[in-house]
């Protein structure tokens, strides 16, 4: 994709963010004929609006666009969003700055996001230039990760197999100079992942676990586990036919991983980064594993299976035991994991679990610097108990609804080694409905928040 960004152009036409209170100081700054068009359309600087005011020649001569007054709870951050799809085809800049212009520019570039894969690609008509002061390059490197992971979302089932998401693995981990090793179909039982090989075996492209790692010997391990689920039927305990239908997202984890980890290469941060996705369908088939059916872990443990559609938990807990054999510094997983996370908190609020406060506070702070939220849940540990089964070490469901999100996150901590910091994201990855800067279709919830706590924690001081 080219660069939405233009070079500096003094022809450049100026977007200047007005409210409802600043807007008739504004207004009587106008010319009388600009000042008249105003009125004429009802431009009252309402959050949202855009006035084009047109030159004496007939060309755009600026453009105000309405926000909610600045501290406003109401205020979204990414309301410029909209001017990517609204604006004719021009360089435009912004009259803002510091935090704010970057945020803005951003949102421009997210906005002006389309999923073309399957149809013809419209051109960008509209570009603006980098505000004074902002990190071009870093807006544009953040915009790309963002792609990465709503591409991967957006893509059917159909084109995006086990085989397609592992090829887009490598072409993020190669482009990046990352080395890729990928463990498939019955290696899997012969290295020790059998929990993955169970979940992806009744699929006709075979199961696989993928594992590239990126910098420097010596650097502190950051380990990065995404759930790889390309469709999920639910296996034997199948979905019904309405539940299925945004089944090609469940893996939205792998995809956020994928494009975290290309914005942590991009920047080359100081890490020694490794990035693990176990990459399978859950199918139905003569050989699909079954409700009651007891696995062993690679850690030993023994699952009995509660609910082959708990899959998700099951594939990670073997790549998050892969994961703590190092001692990582940072472990963090991604994961369309369940739906009482979005039942408690809605499709656009990440839940976020973690074992350590210090850890979940600096996660949330940078949630909040980077526009990117997060809500943290507990790791209520007297639920460890829903887990229990008579015949194996765990269960990997509860016997109930209550919790739900809760006793998925109880079984993952499982399988993460003792003393190591660890993050899970239980995201939804999409976007039911479009709103400014963030199209329908698939999205990166929670990636920016920690790509920002891996950079303050471990980047370059």
């Amino acid at each position: 994709m080219s660069s939405l960004f233009a070079a500096p152009d003094a022809s450049a036409i100026p977007v200047r963010f007005v409210d409802r209170a600043s807007w008739p100081v504004r207004a009587a700054r106008l010319a009388a004929p600009a000042r008249g068009w105003a009125e004429a359309t009802g431009f009252t600087g309402e959050a949202g609006a855009v006035l084009l005011v047109p030159a004496p020649d007939g060309r755009i001569a600026e453009v105000h666009f309405g926000v909610e007054p600045a501290g406003s709870r109401k205020r979204d951050p990414f309301g410029p969003g909209k001017l990517a799809t609204v604006l004719p085809a021009g360089v435009y800049a912004f009259d803002l700055e510091g935090a704010e212009a970057a945020t803005a520019a951003l949102a421009f570039l997210l906005g002006a996001y389309r999923f073309d894969r399957f149809r013809e690609p419209k051109p960008a008509r509209a570009r603006i230039v980098a505000p004074a002061g902002v990190d071009a390059a870093r807006i544009e490197s953040i915009a790309a990760a963002v792609r990465v992971a709503r591409d991967l979302v957006n893509r059917p089932a159909n084109d995006l197999t086990p085989t397609a998401l592992e090829d887009a693995a490598r072409d993020v981990a190669e482009r990046c100079g990352a080395k890729i090793k990928v463990v498939r179909g019955e290696a899997l039982l012969a290295e020790g992942f059998p929990l993955i090989h169970a979940v992806g075996r009744a699929a006709a492209d075979e199961p696989r676990l993928v594992d590239f790692a990126f910098g420097p010997a010596g650097a502190k391990t950051v380990t990065l586990v995404g759930k790889g689920v390309c469709f999920d039927t639910g296996g034997l305990d199948i979905k019904p036919g309405h539940a299925m239908l945004l089944m090609k997202k469940d893996m939205g984890g792998a995809a956020h991983v994928f494009g975290l980890a290309q914005m942590i290469m991009a920047h080359n941060l100081p890490v020694n980064l490794r990035v693990l996705a176990p990459a399978v369908e859950n199918s139905t088939g003569g050989n699909s594993y079954r409700p009651s059916d007891i696995i062993k872990t690679r850690k030993g443990l023994s699952v009995e299976i509660g609910n082959t559609d708990a899959e998700g938990r099951i594939v990670l807990a073997d790549a998050l035991e892969e994961a703590s054999r190092e001692n990582p510094a940072l472990l963090v997983d991604f994961a369309t994991l369940t739906g009482a996370a979005r039942v408690a908190l809605g499709p656009d609020l990440p839940a976020m679990f973690c074992n350590d406060d210090a850890l979940a506070d600096a996660l949330l702070k940078s949630a909040r610097a980077a526009e990117d939220p997060l809500w943290r849940l507990p790791l209520w540990q007297p639920y460890k108990g829903d887990l229990r089964s008579k015949v194996a070490d765990s269960n990997n469901v509860g016997p109930g609804s209550h919790a739900g999100a809760i006793v998925a996150a109880l079984f993952l901590e499982k399988f993460v080694g003792n003393g190591i910091p660890w993050v899970h994201i239980d995201t939804f990855a999409w976007n039911p409905r479009g709103k400014p800067g963030r199209p329908e279709g698939g999205e990166a919830l929670g990636m920016r928040a920690v790509f920002d706590l891996i950079r303050k924690k471990f980047g370059r001081k």
